[in-house]
Order: C-alpha cells, then sequence, then structure tokens
C-alpha cells in the first residue's frame, strides 16, 4: 500500500505522507461528545483507543522542499509505544520512508515546520542513532515553531509534560536550527504559519497559496473530519474555548476563501474542502464554485 498521497495546487506539489499510527483515548480526543456519537465515526478497540494515522505534509514549492509535522520519531521504549499503539517502523521511521517515495532523500527537506511540539507532531524531529545518540533528523533544515509554543513546551507543568518530550526537540534547538515564529510569518514565498490557538497556546496552522488556489494544514486544531462540527473538541485540549473561536474562525475563512483543509489524523481522509452550509459542516472533493 502506498505511503504517499498527493495532489496538485497551483504550481506546488503537495504529499501526505503516511509516517505511521498511534491508538489514543476515544473519550480524550472527543472531549466532552458522548461515546455513543463519537463511536460511529471512529470504534475503539478493546482497550477505548482509536486509530489515528500521523500524516506529515511534504511540499514541493518552486525553490524550497517543505515538511510539515514529523511523527512520533525512534526514540522511545516499549511501552510508551505500547501505551499509545504506536506502528511506524521503517529506515529509520515510516517518515522517512514516504519521503523517499515521494521522490526525494530526507536531506533533500529543507525547512521543518512543527504545527506544535507533541510527540506525535515533532518526535521525528531527531533522531536516536545507532550508537545511542540523539541528534537532529533533518540537519540541513531550518525549523519553524512558535516562539509561544517553545515557551510552552517548557514550562513543564503536570498537565501537558507527558506530550512534551525535550529530546524531541531540545537537540535542534542546541543545534542552532530552530528559527522562532512571533505571530503570522511567511516562511517561503507562498507558505505562511498563522497562530491558531486552542490546542495549545502556541499551536500555528499553515497557510499554503499558489496561483490563487489555497491550502491550510490545520494540525490538532481539527485533527479529523469527524471534528468539524465546532463543539466536537478533545479532550487534550489545553483552552477548548479558545478552540471553539480559533475553529469558528477557521472554518468561516476557508469556506469563504474555498480554501482545501488538510487533516493530520484522519484514518481515510487527507484532505477536502468544505461546504458552505449553515448546518454542520460538511467536505466535498471538489473545490466549491
Amino acid at each position: 500500500m502506498s505511503r504517499v498521497r498527493s495532489r496538485q495546487l497551483g504550481r506546488f506539489r503537495l504529499h501526505a505522507l503516511d509516517a505511521g499510527l498511534q491508538r489514543l483515548d476515544g473519550g480524550a480526543m472527543f472531549g466532552v461528545v458522548p461515546r455513543p456519537l463519537w463511536e460511529k465515526k471512529l470504534t475503539p478497540d478493546e482497550r477505548n483507543r482509536i486509530a489515528l494515522p500521523m500524516r506529515p505534509l511534504l511540499v514541493e514549492t518552486t525553490g524550497e522542499l517543505v515538511l510539515i509535522d514529523s511523527g512520533a520519531g525512534n526514540k522511545e521504549n516499549a511501552k510508551f509505544r505500547d501505551i499509545y499503539g504506536i506502528e511506524n517502523g521503517g529506515q529509520p521511521t515510516a517518515l522517512e520512508d514516504a519521503i523517499r517515495e515521494a521522490g526525494f532523500q530526507p536531506s533533500d527537506v529543507g525547512i521543518v515546520v512543527n504545527t506544535h511540539l507533541h510527540f506525535d507532531h515533532a518526535g521525528g524531529d531527531t533522531v536516536k542513532r545507532e550508537d545511542g545518540s540523539i541528534g537532529p533528523a533533518f540537519p540541513g533544515a531550518r525549523h519553524v515553531v512558535q516562539l509561544e509554543e517553545w515557551n510552552f513546551a517548557h514550562q513543564r507543568n503536570e498537565r501537558v509534560r507527558a506530550s512534551y518530550l525535550l529530546h524531541n526537540f531540545d537537540p535542534v534547538h542546541e543545534a542552532g536550527l530552530f528559527a522562532f515564529a512571533d505571530g503570522d510569518a511567511e516562511i517561503v514565498p507562498g507558505i505562511t504559519v498563522w497562530p491558531t490557538p486552542g490546542h495549545t497556546p502556541g499551536h500555528q496552522s499553515v497557510l499554503i497559496r499558489s496561483e490563487g488556489e489555497s491550502a491550510l494544514f490545520v494540525g490538532d486544531l481539527i485533527p479529523t473530519a469527524a471534528h468539524l462540527p465546532l463543539p466536537w473538541i478533545m479532550g487534550y485540549d489545553v483552552e477548548p474555548l479558545v478552540t471553539l473561536e480559533t475553529k469558528r474562525r477557521v472554518l468561516e475563512g476557508v469556506v469563504r476563501e474555498r480554501t482545501l483543509l488538510i487533516f493530520e489524523h484522519d484514518p481515510e481522509i487527507p484532505w477536502g474542502y468544505v461546504a458552505p452550509q449553515e448546518e454542520r459542516p460538511t467536505l466535498v472533493d471538489q473545490r466549491p464554485d
């Protein structure tokens, strides 16, 4: 089965990469939504976990190869991988295998953008080598994250520290590879990071524009298509009421601008357009007229 699904966006080429699988508690993934509702969308296993892909995005621009998020990496022990049901084996992980399948080498990546620094989004920023040492997985790439996210990740409070594993990102900073954004910032022509707080205070989405077309990689703001309804918000979100208002603003914008919405964790759907309607948002394959 292919690890890559690709499509054109203006002059850019988008590649949704299969970087492996994780399994997270279904109740946590859907917060206050009752199980009889969410299990109709995603069926849990005997441990109440739902299977969620890790699906970073590789963007071919006219001058740069940009990777958005990096999966879980290869550094965690067997207990951790069992708790979270992580399956991402490869050389060294499924992410690098998918990059190669897309026609590139990991060393071709010139920019890594992290929507935020949770282990399933930034774990692949670093790699555990055969000698046990840990270093940047993309040593030739500039890494971009919001400064607020960086600071929040280092507060180490009990509510969130299990999601922030310092060996995923501190070695990147020690190598001088992080470039911190402070709000909206153009990374390369056609690619802009845009703060979308709620899941974490420093969470960002990535807006991609080319030839009059646009796409938005929303990270954990809207992790799956099942999370499109405004109140379907993860229990993992630090500020769920902020998430609610951010989602409202984002969904109004993507409908108005006919922007392709790109999901990172949906089991089947990598992207789609939100159909304009007043009730529950739905997805369509083709860009609305």
